[in-house]
């Protein structure tokens, strides 16, 4: 099997505070944040690894992403960073990517669904079960209604499976290689996951939002204040957050997988 990885930002944010959100020199600039998502091909399929805002986060962002969302953290609207646009700019179009698995449903990872309304979308159960039957008042707040107003066809898978580098792991998603994996990875949203790829010799992992800055997977982890503030308010399990950024840390360490998160600029550079 052949396999392919792009990866690129389909989306990206300005909030304010500067370093104190990005770890970057100078707090009194906006902050440079992105939406990392990636584009595996294989032999027989494309398959795409979360889908960023969406391209109605460009004409209407109040609507789309919440009116708070949008004006704290300040979406870029610009056309060419959505994750329609990034396939289109590979040589496919929207329409060829049958199949999206999901790091988990909150609208900087989901709102690019209606753009390809055909795929099959792979996801964890309980994060399927946190959209569907939210259990409070924070899980009804961060879901974005109108992002699934399309319908998306869901395909959803119960956690635990075959081990994968010390972590739980669903493989054979329906009508995917085995190449592709979702590793359950809870505590950002009650059903998170990371997306792991198998490129030749080498395993990717996307660990979505499992941590926001690189320096939290170093042997002394460290996050820059305003974005550690952000992480804990929107995690949902504190204590398996923390376990999982460790055992990603040791994972990573180990040089066989390359880890990667949501919205860590520096990696994407790295990896793009």
């Amino acid at each position: 099997m052949t396999t392919r990885v792009h990866h690129f930002s389909g989306g990206a944010m300005r909030p304010f505070g500067g370093g104190l959100v990005d770890g970057e020199p100078g707090i009194a600039r906006r902050a440079e944040l992105t939406c990392h998502c990636i584009l595996v091909e294989t032999d027989s399929e494309l398959v795409l690894v979360d889908t960023g805002m969406g391209t109605p986060a460009l004409s209407r962002p109040a609507e789309w992403l919440g009116r708070a969302f949008a004006t704290g953290i300040s979406p870029v609207r610009d056309p060419s960073r959505t994750a329609a646009a990034q396939v289109r700019a590979l040589g496919f179009e929207p329409a060829d990517v049958r199949h999206i698995v999901l790091t988990h449903l909150d609208l900087d990872h989901a709102g690019g669904l209606v753009d390809f309304p055909h795929a099959t979308v792979h996801i964890n159960a309980r994060e399927l079960r946190a959209l569907e039957q939210p259990a409070d008042a924070k899980e009804r707040s961060r879901y974005r209604k109108v992002q699934f107003a399309h319908e998306p066809a869901f395909t959803a898978y119960e956690p635990g499976g075959e081990g994968w580098f010390g972590f739980d792991a669903v493989r054979q998603l329906t009508g995917l290689p085995p190449e592709v994996l979702i590793i359950p990875l809870a505590g950002h949203t009650r059903g998170h996951a990371g997306v792991a790829v198998r490129a030749g010799d080498e395993w990717r992992l996307h660990a979505g939002d499992a941590y926001f800055f690189r320096g939290e997977l170093e042997t002394e982890p460290h996050c820059p204040r305003g974005l550690s503030l952000f992480e804990r308010a929107l995690q949902t399990d504190r204590a398996a957050r923390v376990a999982n950024q460790r055992r990603l840390a040791e994972v990573s360490r180990t040089g066989e997988v390359t880890v990667f998160c949501s919205h860590d600029p520096v990696e994407l550079a790295n990896l793009a």
